[in-house]
């Protein structure tokens, strides 16, 4: 198995990365200050058709897979950039391609792909519920040829930023199903018709994502608008969720990376006592270490990825790479942090900015803890322990 870059795949990393010249640290830290959304970055990724990359050639799009999918976001953050304003175009394609009607595909995918609709927007997280995704409570009633939705959800990131948004709900109560998976519809919504039934309020985080509560009133959604049955949406948001382990996977390993390459050059230059601080071992030593994690978790995402790519189970392969991804980049941060010393925290270096935003990836999209809990009983066949 051979996980060494094509021609192709190097070719897009590097044109990715010219693109990214154009908007160096001094812009993303502008932006978090002012809390302001990347509008001319996402523009320009939108009509490069970088984000189109996962719709297939027919709707218009790259017709490429998640490996090369991760190579573009790896490469953003690589660069120093942020690519969580505009990544869910790329994971919730997962639950459109392969769960989508035909008319579904024909009437958003050529839209999505030309840059006139946005998809940005997964409505699943609640605030009672949290990452117990069985035990949300927005429920969607049928009538007619349409569904009322009722609700709540939070941390559904960029909504205001959507025309679309990929909303999980109840349309059997909990009480009602054999297993507790059952029962959940997905349902795409057009945001430019909701109206007031669809309402947003920010929540303000410690990083650079655009993160907010939902309220859904008495929200009327086409049922011609629901993906892959009712009742049957739970498979359906799992081939998103995949895509998005090895997706925020490839963004983890590009901030490692954005960080070791930083403290390399500043540890080699800076000097104390007479000699490169990059020479003493409680220095070197940690980078050293967080190099080689990122590049045994690189390994895990190009297998997650390659079997995402041929359609193949990969749940145990696309969590792990999300683990591994995670903590080798928060090594890199504290590694990085350690070898800037207090100009670390000066925001002109953004690694203060990397160490947040990576600090967040061992916590979402979801918690390095559930990824444990899933591993020891679904691969290791210990006893359920949640």
């Amino acid at each position: 198995m051979n996980f060494q870059l094509t021609d192709d795949q190097e070719a897009i990393r590097l044109a990715v990365r010219d693109v990214c010249a154009r908007f160096p640290g001094r812009y993303w830290r502008e932006l978090e200050a002012n809390g302001e959304y990347p509008e001319e970055f996402v523009r320009v990724m939108t009509e490069l058709g970088w984000l189109a990359t996962l719709i297939p050639e027919e709707y218009g799009g790259g017709g490429l897979g998640v490996t090369e999918a991760g190579i573009i976001l790896e490469e953003i953050h690589r660069s120093g950039g942020h690519a969580g304003a505009c990544h869910a175009q790329m994971y919730t394609m997962g639950t459109v391609l392969r769960h989508g009607s035909e008319e579904q595909k024909k009437r958003y995918l050529p839209e999505i792909a030309a840059g006139r609709l946005r998809l940005q927007a997964f409505g699943v997280t609640e605030p009672d519920a949290g990452s117990d995704t069985t035990k949300i409570t927005t429920r969607a009633v049928r009538d007619g040829d349409h569904y009322v939705i009722n609700g709540q959800k939070v941390f559904t990131s960029r909504i205001a930023y959507s025309d679309l948004m990929l909303l999980l709900a109840r349309t059997t109560p909990a009480t009602e199903v054999t297993r507790k998976t059952d029962g959940l519809s997905v349902f795409l919504v057009d945001l430019r018709e909701a109206g007031p039934s669809v309402a947003w309020q920010r929540i303000p985080v410690m990083s650079a994502h655009h993160s907010y509560q939902v309220f859904i009133d008495d929200l009327r959604v086409p049922a011609e608008n629901l993906i892959g049955g009712e009742g049957r949406g739970f498979p359906c948001i799992l081939d998103g969720m995949n895509a998005e382990r090895v997706l925020v996977a490839s963004e983890a390993l590009g901030d490692g990376r954005f960080l070791i390459e930083r403290a390399v050059d500043y540890a080699s230059k800076r000097e104390v006592f007479d000699r490169p601080i990059g020479a003493n071992q409680g220095v070197q030593f940690p980078l050293a270490q967080a190099h080689a994690q990122l590049a045994a978790a690189s390994l895990m995402r190009f297998h997650a990825a390659d079997l995402y790519d041929r359609g193949l189970p990969c749940g145990a392969e696309a969590n792990t790479a999300k683990l591994l991804a995670s903590q080798a980049s928060w090594a890199a941060a504290n590694a990085a942090m350690t070898a800037f010393g207090g100009n670390g925290f000066a925001v002109e270096f953004d690694v203060e900015r990397k160490f947040r935003e990576t600090k967040l990836l061992e916590i979402a999209p979801v918690s390095n803890n559930l990824v444990l809990s899933y591993l020891g009983h679904r691969v290791l066949g210990l006893p359920r322990s949640y």
